[in-house]
């Protein structure tokens, strides 16, 4: 066949232009896989229930397709308890320009809302959002604050702690004095108490040193120890359950870590769930929602926790109606 040579100088241009547009036209990436966010995390000291809510949190924003190393960056920082570098945390995070800062912690909400008043928020852990001086209305927060409550349900727990041990009469609260958050707790103890017809021996201490000897002052004393949401109480776990276990007396928590670290039950929330409920949020303000409209919430859900073990140990037996919904772990960790 012969080709004549006008059409293969046609085909020639067509080849040459093609290739030319190739040249120009570049792929077009997607916006959001190019945006980096930059989250920062404060969280106030190391204990299982924080540990656990910061996984949560990490879980919230990944079922939202925020990732880590994708889409956002992820910096954790913890205090180990001290202020001083709760409010350093809180200026790096702050002169970093991050798009979300989650506090883990009342302390560290409040050093990380007291560095910034436009950065967006988000908390968790933290009992009462009023009393903190964060907002002045639970009703009307309107600023750059949201996320969720760790505020337990005390008449849950009295009536479950009277319900297993019918004959209690005194209960010990031990508690950080410098700690707002616990202080909170106490005061609806002694308000709730005698509902149930309870007596609240509260012992408030300043650091770890001075533990050891309050627990030996107040074992003696007390039927039973309840353990509030206190970042230095819960740190010091083995010793309290230590004390206690040696005189056959139960200790009660205000969440689930407590029962694993040692105390006999509890009726409270999931640390995990406040945190994967925060993060959830999180999602919601890099996705363009306004912070100002946004509140901090409490989980209404409460779940039964037994520690078999501790059960075993004190000779104590758990009512059937209450074993039949409770969760039951066996070690004391």
């Amino acid at each position: 066949m012969v080709v004549k040579k006008s059409n293969v100088f046609l085909i020639l241009i067509i080849s040459i232009l093609v290739i030319f547009i190739g040249r120009l036209i570049k792929p077009v990436k997607l916006e959001s896989s190019t945006i980096k966010y930059k989250i920062g995390i404060s969280q106030i000291a190391e204990h299982p229930a924080l540990d656990i809510s910061r996984e949560g949190f990490i879980e919230g924003l990944n079922s939202k397709g925020f990732v880590s190393g994708e889409n956002i960056d992820i910096e954790i920082q913890n205090s180990q308890g001290d202020i001083a570098t709760s409010q350093m945390i809180a200026q790096r995070f702050g002169a970093l320009k991050k798009d979300i800062i989650f506090a883990i912690g009342t302390p560290s909400a409040q050093t990380v809302y007291n560095n910034t008043k436009t950065t967006p928020i988000i908390v968790t852990a933290i009992t009462d959002i009023v009393s903190s001086g964060i907002v002045k209305s639970k009703e009307d927060m309107n600023n750059n604050v949201a996320g969720t409550s760790d505020l337990v349900p005390i008449s849950k727990q009295l009536e479950l702690l009277k319900k297993i041990i019918p004959k209690a009469k005194k209960v010990g609260v031990i508690y950080n004095t410098s700690e707002l958050n616990s202080e909170v707790q106490i005061r609806n103890m002694k308000d709730i108490a005698p509902k149930y017809d309870l007596e609240i021996v509260s012992a408030g201490i300043n650091n770890t040193n001075e533990l050891s000897q309050v627990l030996d002052s107040i074992v003696n004393t007390v039927d039973a120890l309840y353990i509030p949401t206190d970042n230095l109480v819960a740190s010091s776990m083995p010793l309290i359950y230590s004390k206690f276990s040696s005189k056959n007396k139960p200790i009660f928590g205000a969440e689930e870590a407590h029962v694993k670290s040692g105390a006999l039950a509890t009726d409270g929330i999931s640390y995990y769930n406040l945190g994967f409920q925060s993060g959830v949020m999180a999602a919601e303000v890099l996705e363009g929602k306004d912070i100002e409209t946004m509140k901090v919430e409490e989980l209404k859900d409460t779940q039964i926790v037994i520690n078999r073990q501790v059960c075993k140990k004190l000779n104590i037996d758990i009512p059937k109606d209450i074993l039949d919904k409770a969760i039951i772990v066996g070690e004391v960790q």
